[in-house]
């Protein structure tokens, strides 16, 4: 079958690599001038399938209150005249609670342990290089409050059956050496040695070349204008005053996928969540991290690459506005200063900003739509390339027709509808 992606971020070229993998002759078509160029440039460099939790929890609505009073805030709301960035909050809201927390991160873990072991399976495969690194992550505390508010995540780890580690301080240092600088700071721990570290953009890209290898074709700088349809099925993408065709279309335009679905009658809850990253060199090898280190408090990862760290997080509520700001770049240099002091060429560093694909309730959407031939990959927040791989391959084995290795309960956009709106997660389709 022809197959036409609609996105060159991580999620489509991804999309593309399984799809192809699968037999499909495959197109990608994307505004940019090549992949990973937006989302996907230079985010966090973190796989944590163990970190894999919704924003909405328990407690956050308070904690919310609080951090947008605090200086180094990991959160920051500036209103817009849009209302689904209204009608998101509230959805967001409606999350907040001990049940909803539990079943949102257990269809999380779901799909972020078996993204996992799918990215094993394509590194063993294609003998990928991205800076990775296998080392785990370690989320560190600075308050006893914060260690022990970690039972409730360790409580869904221990039932999903992720190994894990609690640390005390000095368990913290063994794992980082370079924490000795600020031992003072932090009372603990908890690692997830199976989660990795890597450059996205660096994967995305070495991926696209390697999918070209498999027949995919990329359309690079075309702007997708409109999704045409007869109301049952997309009859092709308009782009300028031309229209592409396919037998299936994937729709993985992160936080821009809903513009293209609401002409369609298809309300898909999917907010930008803007974040930020300052990348630097590395100035002291002996005091850098060593892997992922998340700092609980401020909601930041740093991360180590061969010769540069990066340092990414904050979540801004501020539309389509993809302005640097000098309060969340000062928070990023903040944080590495202060956990690893001298590790970093902060003065040489180099900001970055991008829009992540957030739902209310933190799980993606990947799967059919009311329209026999459009299925969605989006959606997936701050943990896209974690949930990479397993919701390409998801996704490939949904459009092939062929039976998944896990379960799609809860994946697709059924969990936003009602029973009358629902459609079945897999449409029925000719072998290719």
């Amino acid at each position: 079958m022809k197959v036409l992606v609609l996105g060159s971020g991580v999620i489509g070229i991804t999309s593309a690599w399984y799809l192809a993998k699968a037999g499909h002759d495959v197109t990608v078509i994307d505004r940019q001038p090549g992949p990973a160029l937006e989302t996907s440039f230079a985010n966090a460099g973190m796989i944590s399938p163990g970190y894999s939790a919704p924003w909405a929890a328990p407690g956050v609505p308070v904690k919310a209150i609080k951090w947008l009073l605090a200086k180094h805030a990991p959160l920051a709301v500036r209103p817009t005249a849009d209302l689904s960035q209204y009608r998101w909050v509230l959805q967001m809201l409606m999350q907040c609670n001990g049940n909803s927390y539990a079943v949102n991160k257990s269809r999380m873990m779901r799909l972020a342990e078996y993204s996992r072991d799918c990215l094993i399976d394509l590194r063993r495969q294609t003998g990928l290089d991205y800076e990775h690194r296998e080392l785990g992550t370690l989320q560190v505390f600075r308050t006893q409050k914060q260690m022990d508010a970690a039972a409730k995540d360790i409580a869904v780890l221990q039932e999903c059956g992720v190994p894990f580690e609690v640390l005390d301080r000095a368990g913290c240092i063994a794992a980082e050496p370079g924490l000795a600088n600020s031992a003072e700071k932090i009372v603990g721990g908890l690692r997830l040695p199976r989660d990795e570290t890597g450059d996205c953009h660096l994967f995305t890209t070495r991926l696209a070349q390697q999918c070209e290898t498999l027949g995919v074709k990329f359309r690079y700088g075309v702007a997708i204008d409109e999704l045409l349809s007869d109301g049952q099925r997309i009859s092709g993408v308009r782009v300028g005053d031309k229209a592409i065709t396919a037998d299936r279309y994937v729709l993985a335009l992160g936080s821009y996928s809903p513009q293209l679905l609401k002409p369609l009658g298809i309300n898909l809850p999917v907010y930008p969540v803007k974040g930020y990253s300052m990348t630097a060199p590395v100035a002291d090898a002996n005091v850098a991290p060593i892997s992922t280190i998340m700092d609980e408090t401020y909601k930041i990862a740093i991360t180590r690459f061969n010769d540069r760290i990066r340092v990414g997080g904050m979540a801004e509520l501020a539309g389509f506005d993809t302005k640097l700001r000098a309060r969340p770049q000062g928070t990023l240099r903040m944080v590495l200063d202060d956990l690893f002091p001298g590790a970093g060429h902060s003065e040489q560093a180099s900001y970055w900003t991008g829009l992540r694909p957030m739902t209310p309730d933190g799980t993606p959407v990947v799967g059919a739509t009311k329209l026999t031939n459009l299925f969605l990959n989006t959606g997936h927040g701050t943990l896209g390339w974690t949930m990479s791989c397993g919701s390409a391959q998801l996704l490939a084995d949904l459009i092939s027709g062929s039976k998944t290795s896990i379960s799609t309960e809860g994946f697709d956009l059924r969990r936003y509808q009602s029973s009358q709106q629902a459609r079945p997660s897999v449409h029925p389709v000719p072998a290719h």
